[in-house]
């Protein structure tokens, strides 16, 4: 399989309904990662395109994707709450070449841009999209726009979110993730700045269906390739049928009634 192939099965039609649920390596205990195995079921049953985790996680679980439409991807950046003022800098703990015996499909890098350390993890994702261009992997970027350095232009009305896609796309990433900026105006701004699908964050988790679906929908018509929220889906009280409510919007371009409905939320 090829590089294109691997896009193709990752965001399939060009959408992704994308997990992420390496929180626990920065932050543990976490409500939903406590039975892993369990959580990685509900995804898989409810047919979302991806689970993104650390390699340990990959390689321990990522036999239960087989047979699946699900696919892991495998974040190579990590830090926790413990390291203080360093808690921002996300290091590198992996490499593309060992992601495939691993039983993943892509490579994942954060950059958190704004903070003390933004030289040196956009340097990490440089390397990181080198490698994984080398080796024939989908590279997925985390750019995050929140430091305390952050200097946002006084025209931006996306919170430096726009800037923030544009930096993975410009340094090699097939896809990006952002966070909503409260408005399908702005939105449509991050989504148009770069050439490459954009996957909107979840942020804390709600537990409210209706909110959650709502902010999809609305940043969905604002041009949204998809979703990449772990709290939201992993930390809901019911991980499986919130999970299949928004392969609904992003596979089926359902509403978010329909989708309430259908998976009884």
């Amino acid at each position: 399989m090829d590089k294109s192939d691997r896009i193709d099965t990752l965001l399939p039609n060009g959408r992704g309904v994308w997990i992420p649920i390496d929180h626990g390596a920065s932050d543990y205990p976490v409500e939903g990662l406590i039975d892993t195995e369990a959580t990685i079921r509900s995804l898989i049953a409810a047919g979302v395109d991806v689970i993104l985790a650390q390699k340990g996680v990959v390689s321990h679980y990522g036999h239960l994707c087989e047979g699946s439409k699900t696919n892991m991807v495998v974040h190579l950046s990590v830090s926790t709450r413990h390291a203080g003022p360093d808690a921002s800098n996300k290091v590198l703990v992996g490499n593309a070449d060992e992601v495939i015996a691993r039983g993943g499909m892509g490579v994942s890098c954060q950059v958190n841009m704004g903070s003390p350390n933004e030289a040196t993890m956009v340097e990490r994702m440089g390397s990181v999209s080198r490698d994984a261009f080398m080796h024939g992997l989908p590279m997925f970027g985390m750019v995050y726009a929140r430091g305390e350095h952050l200097s946002v232009m006084p025209s931006d009305t996306t919170n430096a979110n726009a800037h923030a896609v544009r930096l993975a796309f410009e340094l090699g990433c097939d896809a990006a993730k952002t966070t909503w900026t409260g408005d399908k105006e702005s939105f449509q701004k991050v989504t148009s700045a770069v050439p490459i699908p954009v996957l909107v964050a979840g942020g804390p988790s709600s537990g409210n269906s209706r909110e959650i679906l709502s902010m999809v929908r609305m940043a969905l018509d604002a041009g949204a390739s998809g979703i990449c929220m772990g709290r939201q889906v992993f930390g809901h009280p019911e991980i499986e049928a919130i999970a299949r409510a928004l392969v609904m919007l992003v596979h089926q371009n359902a509403s978010v009634e329909q989708a309430l409905e259908a998976c009884k939320l």
